[in-house]
C-alpha cells in the first residue's frame, strides 16, 4: 500500500523527479505525462519521449515550437493561423453550437497539447455557456482569452475575464447599476474564481458588487458606464476606499486564501482528485504563486516535473472526462474522425464544450461514472472505431499495429494497453484481451473488438 498523502514530505513531493534505478523513466511514465499535460501520445511520441528523457520531454511539452527543427516551428505557427481562420468561419454562421466541433478539432490536432488542456481546465473554472450567451463571436473571443492566459499571470487573467463580454453577459453585468447592484459577478469572483467558500462574507459580496457597477456590455464590447458607477467608499476584505473593479480584483487576489485556492485546483486537475491533498502539500505551490506574481505556468511546470506527479499517488488517480477519453483515444491511435459526430457523442455523455452545466462547471471526478455513462463511454469507443470516416494514420487499426511491430495477438494487446491504460490490468484480463485479439475474424476486426473491450474496462476510465 502506498504511503498516505497526509504522511508525505512536501519537500520530496514537489522536488523535481530524477530518473533512477528504482524509478526509471519509462514509456509508461511518458504516457502518464502526456495524458495529464495533454490528452495522450502516440507510439512514436512515446518512443521520442523515452529517448529525450523526462526533463527534455517536459521542456518540449511547454515549448513545442522550440522543441524541433525549423519546419516544426513553422508548423506550430501555421496551426495557429489555421485555427484563427477556422474560428472566424465558424462564427460567421452565428451558431455557437458549431464552436464545440471547432474546439474538439483544435484539441485533436494541436501541436501544443498543454495549452489546450489547460484551456479546458480554465473553461471549467471560469465556466461560461453559450446556452445563455447566444453569440458565437463572443464565445469564441472568450475561448481565445482562456487560451491566451492559460499559462500566464493570474491577476491579468482575472482582470481580462472581468471585462470579457461573454462573462459579463453570463453573470448579468448589464443589470449592475449603482442604485441596485447585481451581486452575481462579485459572488463568483470570490466563491468560484479566486477564494473559495468561507473566505469572504455576504457584506464583502455586496461591497465588491458596488465596485463593479457600471461595467457592462454594449454592442458586443466591454464598456465602463461612469454614470452607473458607484463612486462611494467601499469596504471589503479589510480594505476601504473608492474602489473600482480593477481594485476589487487586486484586493481579492491579495488574500492568502487566493493562492491556496488556485494551487489546490491545479493540483486536483493535474495530480489527483482523490484523496484531496493536505494543506501541508498544497502550501509550497501556494507560496510559489505568491512569490512569483501568481505565475500559473511556473506552478504547472513544477507540478508536472515533480516526484509526486510521477508517483503512485498520481498515476491513475483521475477519472477521464468524456473529452479526455475521446480525444485521448484518437490521439493515442493517430486517429481522425467526423468531429461533428464526436461532439454529439460527448454531449450525450455530459460534456459539451462551450456548454458547461452551470457556473460551477462540471463536477468531474466520480460524477463522470455510473452504470449509464459506463455503457455510453464504451459505446463512444465503439462508435469512433467503426465510423467510416475514422482512419488511423490514414489507414486501418491493423495497419497501424503492424507499423509498430505489433504483429501477434499478445504484442497487440500489450501495445494497446501501453497506449490506452494508465494502470496495469490483472493478468486474467490481459489473457482475455489476447483471446479477443486472436479471434476468428479478420485481423482489423479483432483489433477493433480488442480496443472496444479495453474501453469497457474500469482501468480505462482512469488516467
Amino acid at each position: 500500500m502506498p504511503t498516505p498523502t497526509t504522511q508525505l514530505d512536501a519537500a520530496w513531493a514537489w522536488a523535481a523527479y530524477e530518473p533512477s534505478a528504482k524509478k526509471p523513466w519509462t514509456k509508461a511514465l511518458a504516457a502518464h505525462l502526456y495524458r495529464r499535460a495533454g490528452f495522450a501520445a502516440s507510439t512514436s511520441e512515446l518512443e521520442q519521449a523515452q529517448k529525450l528523457g523526462a526533463a527534455k520531454t517536459i521542456d518540449a511539452i511547454f515549448n513545442p515550437a522550440d522543441a524541433g527543427d525549423e519546419k516544426q516551428k513553422q508548423d506550430v505557427a501555421a496551426f495557429g493561423k489555421q485555427m484563427d481562420m477556422l474560428g472566424m468561419s465558424m462564427t460567421a454562421s452565428g451558431n455557437p453550437q458549431a464552436l464545440s466541433s471547432y474546439w474538439l478539432f483544435r484539441m485533436l490536432y494541436t501541436p501544443n497539447q498543454l495549452r489546450e488542456k489547460t484551456t479546458l481546465f480554465w473553461h471549467g473554472h471560469f465556466a461560461t455557456s453559450a446556452a445563455k450567451v447566444d453569440d458565437a463571436r463572443l464565445m469564441l473571443q472568450h475561448n481565445d482569452l482562456l487560451r491566451e492566459h492559460a499559462l500566464g499571470k493570474f491577476e491579468p487573467f482575472v482582470q481580462a475575464m472581468s471585462r470579457d463580454p461573454a462573462m459579463l453577459l453570463w453573470l448579468d453585468a448589464a443589470t449592475n447599476r449603482k442604485i441596485r447592484p447585481n451581486e452575481n459577478y462579485a459572488r463568483e469572483l470570490m466563491e468560484l474564481f479566486c477564494l473559495g467558500v468561507g473566505n469572504y462574507t455576504e457584506r464583502d459580496i455586496k461591497e465588491v458588487a458596488r465596485a463593479f457597477t457600471g461595467w457592462e456590455v454594449s454592442r458586443g464590447h466591454f464598456r465602463f458606464n461612469r454614470i452607473q458607477h458607484d463612486e462611494g467608499t467601499k469596504s471589503f476584505l479589510g480594505a476601504s476606499g473608492n474602489f473600482n473593479g480593477d481594485d476589487a480584483v487586486r484586493i481579492v487576489l491579495e488574500q492568502p486564501a487566493a493562492s491556496r485556492f488556485i494551487a489546490r485546483k491545479l493540483a486536483a486537475f493535474f495530480v489527483a482528485e482523490e484523496p484531496s491533498l493536505s494543506d501541508e502539500l498544497i502550501e509550497p505551490l501556494a507560496k510559489e504563486l505568491r512569490d512569483n506574481g501568481f505565475d500559473i505556468g511556473r506552478v504547472v511546470r513544477r507540478i508536472l516535473s515533480s516526484n509526486l506527479f510521477f508517483s503512485e499517488h498520481a498515476v491513475g488517480r483521475i477519472v477521464r472526462s468524456p473529452v479526455s477519453l475521446g480525444i485521448g483515444l484518437l490521439r493515442a491511435l493517430e486517429g481522425k474522425t467526423n468531429i461533428n459526430n464526436l461532439a454529439q457523442a460527448l454531449q450525450e455523455l455530459g460534456q459539451a464544450v462551450f456548454y458547461p452545466p452551470n457556473v460551477k462547471g462540471w463536477d468531474g471526478g466520480r460524477t463522470w461514472i455510473n452504470s449509464s455513462t459506463l455503457l455510453g463511454r464504451a459505446n463512444l469507443v465503439r462508435g469512433l472505431l467503426q465510423h467510416p470516416e475514422t482512419k488511423f494514420d490514414g489507414g486501418t487499426l491493423e495497419v497501424l499495429a503492424r507499423k509498430y511491430g505489433a504483429n501477434t495477438a499478445e504484442k497487440r494487446v500489450d501495445w494497446l494497453l501501453e497506449l490506452l491504460v494508465a494502470v496495469p490490468v490483472p493478468a486474467d484480463v490481459r489473457q482475455r484481451l489476447i483471446k479477443v485479439a486472436d479471434g476468428s475474424g479478420d485481423a482489423n476486426r479483432n483489433l477493433v473488438n480488442t480496443v472496444h473491450a479495453i474501453g469497457a474496462l474500469p482501468e480505462f476510465q482512469l488516467c
